[in-house]
């Protein structure tokens, strides 16, 4: 019984020794590709110490799933903007424009959203660039700005795919109404931008110093070239912001030229389609709702907003607009329209109540005197609300620019929300 229990003994001890260096072989085995294997004496030693087989389990797992390298990608050793070579010789240029490179190249998605957006945006605005003569580089300006999103806007006012503040845009033509904003337009936006941009190169001589007055405006690069005494724009030193935006279009326009080369490869038909649009003009009395003119089109409320992010409330203000339209769409569509539009209009109680709402400005329509008014005379006035611009209560009135100026003692055009003004 002692001799039989003493062999049970050393055969369970003999099979545990088979088991222990089994799995020293297959530690050996599972080491990944490219590395040495690991020797049976090692093997078992870890494995003895983080607890045994399944710990080696686990290192096997481990180095399946490790992570594979990211390749390198080194900056264009050469590259200009608008004809003008950035000095990458000098090293401090090259590291703030590696910074920029380094951050675009590997953000994957990103870079997919872009190559997917100039299918759509980018033939409009290289038609325009060719026609006027202007370098072909000035359209990354635009996916600088915003990304080439019709809708972005920023905290600081800006708006539109050219990021147009208020006051520049009215400069360049981009019509602000109320609740009717002209900066969100891709087609006139991108006409103003390239004004803007021509009179900016005409003051500077330069295209790079141009698209950083574009960033910060014109008054901070003629300073900055009077303080330095250059007018380079990588010898002056401007507002951070700057300093990196036209780094980043650069960087910008070094991977997207080639993108293959980088390793992105857009699979044809995968970028966003062209809009094809009907463009009708209609002339309103009185505002009319969204919902109905995207009835009359036969499209829903979400489609018509998109077509037209011009209009930024629920509502439509009197008086007369561009509507883009589903291709096809236009040949009824004045007809459904005008009967929608003979709809009873809002109550007075009810247009007031709109004309409070935040997401509904209808500081677009033609305010009617009162009764009192009328009969006797007294001068009509109007509150100033946000986002409101002088031109746009001058056209709302039917009055001229000049004399609404002139009767409320006005200098240029800046009006603050809750002023109160005399409509002659």
């Amino acid at each position: 019984m002692e001799n039989d229990s003493r062999t049970g003994a050393l055969e369970l001890a003999l099979i545990g020794l088979l088991l222990f260096l089994s799995c020293s072989s297959c530690a050996t085995n599972w080491a990944p590709a490219g590395t040495s294997a690991t020797s049976p004496s090692t093997a078992a030693s870890g494995a003895k110490e983080t607890g045994g087989l399944e710990s080696a389990r686990v290192n096997r797992v481990e180095a399946e799933a490790s992570p594979f390298s990211v390749p390198y990608f080194p900056p264009p050793e050469r590259i200009d903007l608008c004809g003008e070579p950035a000095p990458l010789h000098n090293q401090e240029a090259l590291e703030r424009f590696d910074r920029e490179f380094t951050i675009i190249v590997y953000n994957h998605a990103q870079v997919y959203l872009w190559l997917k957006r100039m299918e759509r945006y980018f033939p409009v605005i290289e038609g325009r660039l060719r026609a006027l003569g202007f370098p072909d580089d000035l359209k990354y300006v635009a996916i600088a700005e915003s990304d080439l999103l019709p809708n972005a806007a920023s905290p600081k006012g800006a708006a539109g795919p050219w990021q147009f503040i208020p006051s520049t845009g009215s400069r360049y033509g981009l019509d602000q109404q109320g609740s009717f904003d002209q900066r969100y337009d891709f087609e006139k936006a991108t006409e103003s931008a390239f004004r803007y941009l021509g009179d900016l190169n005409k003051r500077f001589n330069n295209w790079t110093l141009a698209i950083a007055a574009y960033n910060c405006g014109e008054r901070r690069v003629q300073d900055a070239i009077q303080l330095h005494g250059v007018r380079d724009y990588y010898q002056l030193k401007l507002p951070m912001e700057t300093e990196r935006y036209v780094m980043r279009i650069l960087a910008i326009k070094a991977v997207l030229r080639n993108p293959s080369r980088y390793g992105y490869s857009l699979p044809k038909g995968m970028g966003y389609p062209q809009l094809q649009v009907d463009r009708v003009n209609v002339s309103l009395s009185r505002p009319v709702s969204v919902h109905s003119m995207a009835s009359a089109a036969g499209i829903n409320y979400r489609e018509f907003k998109r077509l037209n992010p011009t209009f930024r409330s629920d509502q439509i203000p009197a008086g007369t607009f561009e509507i883009k339209l589903p291709e096809g769409s236009a040949q009824n569509f004045q007809t459904k329209l005008d009967s929608h539009a003979s709809a009873p209009a809002p109550t007075a109680t009810e247009a007031e109540t709109l004309a409070t709402e935040p997401k509904d400005n209808l500081s677009g329509s033609q305010p009617t005197p009162t009764k009192e008014q009328a009969k006797s005379g007294t001068p009509r006035t109007y509150t100033v609300k946000k986002g409101d611009t002088l031109s746009g209560i001058a056209h709302k009135f039917n009055v001229g620019a000049d004399k609404l100026r002139q009767v409320n003692h006005i200098k240029g055009n800046t009006i603050a929300a809750g002023q109160t003004l005399k409509i002659p």
